[in-house]
């Protein structure tokens, strides 16, 4: 008999070599699972609704009164505003790759300031890896005991709900407390509202928000959103990753919040 999920008991350890692939590819399914929240949040902005309408309105009288032209341009434009959202997420993914995550041995295990767990579940007898979370320490000059920065928390969907999020937020803290950090600081966004519910579980404190887009466009000639310059001007920003050029994008009514969580 399968054993319930309700009943599996997860341990943390941490990261191997072995784990590379099964990471990877639970790194980038977690980010992109993202894009269809973002996607139905920014369809409900109010501003988005009304173009919306005004577009499918301009397809049904270009169209001689076809609702099917008027369907056809409402579509283009849901269709734009999706590909917005997943070519934010699919840069950041492509920036954390070939950064941080692009060898996790040697930025996080070799640096004892840092640290990458990875959460496994014992099922039938063989272990699987369902989850994982990262801490990278700033010692800055001048910035007393340093701090933890968590990034990578990310639980496989059947095995949310299971308290392991807690688990492993707690083992970053845990980390953090033994590396002498004053504070674990995050970023989130906000449609990552079962994430945040967690953190403030925890105690973490929301200390700042921004709208700002961040694209992985260091590398490239031209921004990875694709669109022409005509049609980028005028048109606002979405939210997210920092340290990279700002791209100007659409407005997709999405801030990143930073959350953060001092020592007592």
């Amino acid at each position: 008999i399968a054993p319930s999920l309700s009943t599996i008991q997860f341990s943390i350890r941490e990261y191997r070599p072995s784990d590379q692939h099964v990471v990877m590819s639970l790194f980038r399914d977690g980010i992109l699972e993202h894009v269809y929240p973002a996607f139905f949040k920014a369809m409900s902005n109010p501003d988005h609704v009304g173009v919306a309408l005004s577009i499918c309105m301009a397809g049904y009288v270009l169209g001689g009164s076809s609702y099917f032209q008027a369907l056809l341009f409402g579509s283009a434009w849901a269709g734009l505003i999706y590909y917005c959202c997943l070519d934010i997420y699919e840069g950041y993914i492509t920036r954390r790759l070939s950064t941080d995550m692009a060898n996790v041995q040697a930025n996080y295990l070799e640096n004892p300031d840092n640290g990458f767990w990875v959460a496994e579940a014992d099922i039938n007898g063989q272990s699987k890896v369902v989850g994982m979370v990262a801490v990278m320490g700033k010692r800055d000059a001048g910035d007393g005991d340093g701090y933890g920065e968590m990034s990578h928390l990310i639980v496989v969907f059947p095995w949310r709900r299971k308290n392991l999020g807690s688990q492993l937020t707690r083992k970053a803290l845990d980390f953090c407390k033994e590396r002498g950090f004053a504070r674990l600081v995050l970023d989130v966004s906000s449609p990552q509202t079962a994430a945040t519910s967690l953190y403030q579980k925890f105690g973490f404190v929301q200390t700042a928000s921004h709208c700002n887009t961040y694209a992985y466009t260091n590398q490239l000639k031209s921004p990875v959103i694709g669109l022409s310059p005509d049609i980028r001007i005028g048109l606002k920003t979405f939210l997210v990753f920092k340290n990279q050029r700002e791209v100007t994008m659409l407005q997709l009514d999405i801030h990143c919040c930073k959350y953060i969580f001092c020592r007592p």
